[in-house]
């Protein structure tokens, strides 16, 4: 039987440069690339063509806007030595003592007169004909890390709950989710999705053909990225229970509504919970994807030992999905409960066996997860993509189930998209080609040795969950409206307080790392925004001393100045750490190509990797990589000691202690999220660390915390106290009967400029302020109210994503329908993949397709 086949690419490279829109090395480089180029390229689509939004039907919108400024953007620049020398030794200047920071000087200036300059010509000689000079090395950081990749390497996004009541439950979320997602899916493919842009400077949308159909496949060297671009199901997990159908057809239009797609995850979940859920846990195969790399590596081996197995096509269907749905049957109801079941699942031991939603996970992909009651969120693969480009597709799903619903009020409210599919309940079932809209249930041969890994993976993992620990802080009393009212950037003001909240619990500076998004040039990810200055520790050290307030609050805009002027360089790519990253791989490679020749001519294998470093952890999803990464022959980082080794001199810069310190990240920040996200986070970095994941609102400031369990209720406890305090000492200095407040409306400030002082009838009654709290407008004094000036949303959130500076991705057997796709649901097929489930309706002459090799524990 003819299945789906999901072919591996043999290096991460090769699959760049066969991505449909990339351009040729030669032609790449003969492009005018600058970003006046690239947003003359983007301005040169109307304004219809840009902005699909306003109108359901757009015959103004062309196709190829999505990707029609990749190659006029600009290379990535490697910036000038000299100068990341200098911005390496400011950054570490305020984290070292003094005998350390003379040392590292020492170091620095030996390496810019021995091997930094030919280090840095061999990375300028090395960067001529790639895509930019950083890119393979970072996915090698990533792709070669050996530790599970959840609580490591994925983050995850916690939507805020759908404002329609109806689709407060887990069927109609899902539902509406899956249909927004593939409308997002299309608008890609179709390249119609208008690109993203900073302040109309075009960004690169490389990341998005990475999101959809894209698996992480572990080998024995490392991992890859796989990827199926002609996707056209969904896998479904449901108690650790794996089901598929098919969602889009050859031309990436919608098969079925949003009723066929709920009728079909309510006929999953209800043959989900007739299997015990103790029995489902036996079986649940997406533990697997949590072990350690190599070992989930054999345990694909076992899966693919025969080539068309059931085991081997299940396996293939699960890894060319689109994405992955995660049903839950949970209902967590905290803050941090709903951010670990995002993040890492739930771990619930009954019996002896793991019933929590941790088994209900395939971490190699793209999920989609939503709970019991509605609540949903997105876990994501980050090896290919970046924060984001996944908040991208957060908020326009999100959006695009607020405008569905408009629609059906008002069938002339606007689209999100250039262009939506045929309606699926009006088409001929004969044009959807080759497609089964049936669910399909995946029936696993659990052969010995997987149900032995099964089980120890799953208390491996059970574990990991419990070394960690999460806490929330949804802070309501401020957010970027107050901030900016007084003089601050929201983002600085914001890292101010994670160092302040630390130093007031520990009276210590430690190591701060923050991602600036670097989008602007060709296939950019991130740059460190090192948060730590002097600047920084002067302000919290005066904070915590017994210093008058305009003391105080002056330190503070002194350092959220600093900090601004670092973050602009850095999205100019104009920071030290991916400069001497990519420097540090570039005299890795070279020890890699001696020792490859050595091991030659004495009768080694030469494709083994030669390291002096031993396997420490790589920082993960958001720190910078640690030096422990080492490039072998092939251009692929492996952190494995070396069989033979070679003694090398280490370039002082890197054998210096400062290197390890300021790669050692103890706070691990990122801003990203909208008004559509509700909170955002990640695990943490290092072992003494916390991962915090924030997002600044209008009216308020979302973090998600993580630690090793260091107290994080506390620091989260210390960081609110912060807020408070800090916004009381602006308040003393604020100038007296101003109005801070941004979102006041012209009528108040008319009404406090022009107030009456003597008109008796219009002096009555009591002037009523925020909160309640009232002032009697007898009195010509100006006294402050407590809430006066916090700002906050009162008009409909705009999804606007200019406002993101920084951030911290085999063909199955022919079935077409015999009637149209609203019926699909009770379809059967012959001989598909997996036990096809009919409705609950149909549950009394239910026929169901076995497999030759039945489910052990079926």
């Amino acid at each position: 039987m003819a299945v789906r086949t999901f072919t591996c690419p043999s290096s991460l490279s090769e699959s760049l440069a066969t991505a449909g829109f990339t351009m040729s090395t030669t032609h790449t480089n003969r492009v005018n690339r600058s970003e006046v180029a690239a947003k003359e390229t983007s301005q040169s689509f109307s304004s219809e063509a840009k902005d699909p939004l306003g109108s359901h039907t757009n015959p103004k919108s062309k196709p190829g806007i999505t990707f029609a400024h990749q190659d006029k953007l600009p290379k990535l620049p490697i910036p000038d030595l000299r100068s990341t020398c200098k911005k390496y030794l400011s950054a570490l200047k305020p984290l070292q003592n003094p005998k350390e920071h003379h040392d590292t000087v020492m170091a620095v200036q030996e390496f810019l007169k021995s091997d930094g300059p030919d280090l840095h010509e061999k990375l300028k000689k090395y960067a001529v004909g790639k895509a930019n000079y950083i890119e393979q090395f970072w996915y090698d950081s990533y792709l070669n890390f050996d530790n599970p990749v959840v609580l490591n390497l994925n983050p995850f996004f916690l939507l805020e709950d759908d404002p329609t009541p109806a689709r407060n439950n887990q069927v109609n979320r899902a539902a509406s989710l899956v249909v927004s997602a593939l409308s997002f899916v299309r608008a890609v493919r179709r390249e119609e999705l208008p690109p993203d842009n900073v302040r109309g400077q075009p960004l690169c949308m490389y990341q998005y053909s990475r999101l959809f159909g894209t698996a992480r496949i572990p080998t024995e060297n490392g991992c890859q990225i796989g990827q199926d671009p002609t996707a056209k199901h969904i896998v479904v997990l449901c108690h650790g229970q794996f089901y598929w159908f098919d969602v889009l057809d050859d031309n990436s239009d919608l098969i079925m509504t949003e009723k066929d797609v709920a009728l079909n995850l309510s006929v999953i979940v209800d043959d989900a919970s007739e299997v015990p859920i103790q029995e489902a846990a036996k079986g649940a195969l997406g533990v697997l994807s949590t072990e350690n790399r190599k070992v989930w590596s054999g345990l694909r081996d076992v899966l693919h030992r025969e080539e068309g197995s059931n085991n081997s096509d299940c396996l293939n269907i699960v890894d060319s999905a689109l994405f992955i749905l995660c049903l839950d049957y949970t209902e967590p109801q905290t803050g941090a409960e709903l951010c670990m079941n995002m993040l890492c699942g739930s771990s619930k031991v009954e019996r002896g066996v793991q019933v929590g939603t941790c088994t209900n996970r395939w971490y190699d992909k793209l999920q989609i997860i939503v709970c019991k009651n509605g609540s949903a969120g997105i876990n994501f693969e980050h090896t290919g993509v970046d924060g984001h480009t996944v908040l991208r597709f957060a908020s326009d799903v999100y959006t695009d189930t607020i405008l569905r619903f408009a629609r059906t009020i008002n069938g002339q409210a606007p689209s999100l998209w250039a262009s939506t599919s045929p309606d699926p309940a009006k088409r001929d079932p004969d044009s959807f080609g080759d497609v089964q809209t049936t669910p399909h249930k995946l029936e696993w041969d659990m052969l010995p040795e997987l149900s032995t890994a099964l089980r120890f993976a799953e208390t491996r993992l059970a574990d990991l969950i419990q070394q960690n620990e999460f806490e929330t802080l949804d802070f309501p009393h401020y957010g970027k409206n107050f901030i900016t009212s007084m003089g601050f950037s929201p983002d600085a003001f914001v890292q101010m307080a994670f160092q302040a909240a630390y130093y007031g619990l520990y009276g210590r500076i430690e190591c701060v790392y923050e991602p600036a998004m670097t989008k602007a040039f060709y296939h950019g990810r991130t740059e460190a925004i090192r948060s730590v200055t002097e600047a920084s520790v002067e302000f919290v050290r005066t904070f915590w001393g017994e210093n008058p307030a305009a003391q105080k609050v002056e330190s503070l805009r002194k350092a959220c100045q600093k900090h601004s002027e670092i973050t602009k360089e850095c999205a100019k790519a104009q920071g030290p750490d991916r400069h001497l990253y990519a420097l540090y791989c570039i005299w890795q490679r070279a020890i890699d190509e001696e020792g490859a020749e050595m091991a030659s001519s004495d009768g080694m294998d030469s494709t083994r990797p030669s390291s002096p470093m031993g396997s420490e952890k790589v920082n993960s999803v958001i720190g910078s990589p640690g030096r422990s990464s080492v490039i072998s022959e092939n251009g692929s980082l492996s952190g494995s000691p070396p069989a033979h080794p070679v003694q090398h001199s280490m370039p002082a810069l890197f054998a210096d202690a400062g290197w390890d310190k300021l790669n050692t990240t103890i706070l691990s920040t990122s801003n990203c999220g909208n008004p559509s996200l509700r909170q955002f986070g990640f695990g943490p970095t290092s072992g003494d660390g916390f991962g915090i994941g924030y997002i600044i609102k209008d009216g308020g400031i979302s973090i998600c915390a993580s630690s090793k369990h260091r107290q994080t209720a506390r620091f989260i406890d210390a960081l609110e106290s912060y807020f408070l305090e800090i916004r009381k000492l602006l308040r003393q200095l604020k100038r007296r009967g101003t109005s801070a407040d941004k979102t006041a409306s012209r009528a108040r400030e008319a009404e406090e400029k022009h107030r009456p002082k003597t008109t008796r009838i219009k002096s009555r009654g009591r002037i009523i302020l925020a909160d309640g709290k009232t002032q009697s407008p007898a009195t010509e004094s100006v006294t402050e109210s407590d809430d006066d000036g916090l700002g906050g949303c009162t008009t409909p959130p705009s999804l606007d994503l200019d406002a993101f500076a920084t951030m911290s991705v085999p063909t199955l057997p022919p079935t077409p329908p015999h009637s149209p796709p609203s019926k699909a649901s009770i379809l059967s097929s012959p001989r598909p993949r997996g036990n096809v489930i009919p409705p609950r309706s149909c549950r009394n002459v239910r026929t169901v397709v076995k497999r030759l090799h039945p489910h052990t524990f079926s």
